[in-house]
């Protein structure tokens, strides 16, 4: 059948494409369909068609997949945060599993590598350490909030908004009561929070006039002790009203233990200020991941799973096959957290990062922890790699979502460690990387670690060794 844009047709979704949406083949054209899933069979209207693929919005379902669920959430389909809430959990963790069998072998050519089974997160809900939300004088409104008397008049004000960005959207704010990813603590402290912000004096800000006070709020949570760190971004400096805000939460939360304010005058959307001022307690929550402790401020990385983070470092350990004896690279190593898990295993790690904060909270972590057999250089990691004077045994490579840099991948094949344990939150970039490297190494055996629940995000850890 031909198949045009605008067009509602029938369709019977058979796989799960990489990057979470459903999979229709119409007379050998793929069609691609948001909050769908294998075994759904739906009505869907054609978005954009191409010559070799279609996009499509889901119009009605006919028949559910047996693998479907209701979703918790009142946002779910609306939010882009946890897309897959309606596919149930066991069966979540076998789609990430072939979306990793599927990469390896389309993008690196690799069909005979073991993928073990997803390694289940200990939390499916309430697991992420740190939501950003932000602030926006244009909201985003649900179906219900649209009035529809015909008279135009909206059932909820829509210049007020303290939640989370639509996908495709960047003015426009979908307002959140609660979100089911974080502790329920949480979700109170947004609350009261919210109440505070609607009733000052000092408006939120605008995301296209670049005007108004109010940016970002920022929620950390402490998972081993329970402790939340507050960071209110503001436009401009007024301490006094940040003082009566945090007055207003720490009477109300007493597991807040740290308020701080970062001020930006910069019109990018980044929840990062130009300049921090402490407003009460400390600048720092404490966490840990297995025996180790960490200090986390406003703006460091830390994993966003705390209790999934020793569960991904775990499965690192267990690849490094480490006796003692060893020399470790550890690159892109953030704050140390990996390093530091590993240190009582080896003889000595270096650590490698370009990001000079990291590095800094990387050596207070280990001082912390009493650890003296990590050191830590910072620079571009093309140049501090190619500079290093020793072959390690182990090099653990962990670099952001877009993977290696082509010349980081050339400086390690010049390395040549005898193994290397891959860590990866982009299935697509590891087997651009793993490809790059198959002449060299062989890849053993790779075990991805569910980080995201809800998601169709998934962490992959892989073991490499010389050949």
């Amino acid at each position: 059948m031909s198949i045009k844009k605008g067009q509602e047709i029938e369709i019977a979704i058979t796989d799960m494409a990489v990057g979470g949406r459903g999979l229709a083949r119409v007379d050998g054209l793929v069609v691609f369909v948001d909050h769908t899933m294998p075994g759904d069979i739906v009505i869907a209207r054609i978005l954009k068609k191409k010559k070799s693929y279609a996009e499509a919005r889901l119009t009605a379902i006919l028949f559910h997949s047996p693998f479907r669920v209701i979703p918790p959430c009142p946002y779910s389909g609306f939010c882009g945060g946890c897309k897959w809430q309606f596919v149930d959990y066991p069966k979540q963790l076998d789609f990430k599993q072939q979306h990793v069998l599927d990469t390896l072998a389309h993008l690196a050519l690799l069909d005979n590598v073991t993928v073990h089974p997803t390694l289940a997160s200990p939390d499916i809900f309430g697991y992420r350490n740190k939501m950003e939300f932000s602030l926006s004088d244009k909201r985003w409104l649900l179906p219900e909030e649209i009035a529809d008397n015909g008279d135009g008049e909206l059932k909820k004000n829509a210049d007020f908004a303290v939640g989370l960005h639509v996908p495709g959207t960047f003015h426009k704010v979908l307002d959140i009561e609660a979100c089911l990813l974080q502790p329920d603590e949480g979700n109170r402290i947004l609350k009261d929070a919210r109440e505070f912000i609607r009733a000052s004096a000092l408006p939120v800000y605008g995301l296209k006039s670049h005007e108004g006070f109010w940016r970002f709020l920022m929620l950390r949570h402490s998972s081993f002790f329970d402790r939340w760190l507050i960071n209110v971004i503001t436009a401009r400096e007024e301490i006094s009203v940040i003082k009566d805000l945090a007055a207003h939460l720490t009477g109300r939360h007493p597991q807040i233990v740290s308020v701080v304010n970062n001020i930006t005058s910069r019109k990018a959307g980044i929840a990062v200020g130009e300049y921090e001022v402490g407003i009460y307690g400390d600048p720092v929550i404490k966490d840990r991941i297995g025996n180790h402790e960490f200090e986390i401020s406003a703006n460091s990385f830390f994993q966003t799973n705390t209790r999934g983070a020793e569960n991904l470092y775990q499965v690192v350990r267990q690849y490094a096959e480490l006796s003692g004896e060893e020399t470790v690279f550890d690159l892109y190593c953030g704050a140390g957290t990996i390093s530091i898990f590993l240190a009582d295993a080896a003889s000595r790690i270096k650590g490698f990062e370009a990001v000079e904060s990291a590095v800094t909270d990387a050596e207070k972590n280990c001082r912390i922890n009493g650890i003296s057999n990590c050191m830590f250089i910072r620079g571009d990691i093309r140049e501090t790699l190619a500079s290093a004077a020793e072959v390690p045994d182990v090099m653990i490579i962990d670099p952001p979502r877009v993977g290696m840099h082509k010349d980081v991948v050339s400086r390690v094949l010049e390395v040549g460690p005898e193994k290397i344990v891959y860590v990866s939150c982009n299935p697509a970039t590891l087997a651009r990387d793993l490809g790059l490297m198959k002449d060299r190494y062989r890849v053993h055996e790779i075990q991805p670690v569910d980080m995201f629940p809800q998601t169709f995000h998934i962490e992959c850890v892989a073991k490499l060794t010389k050949i």
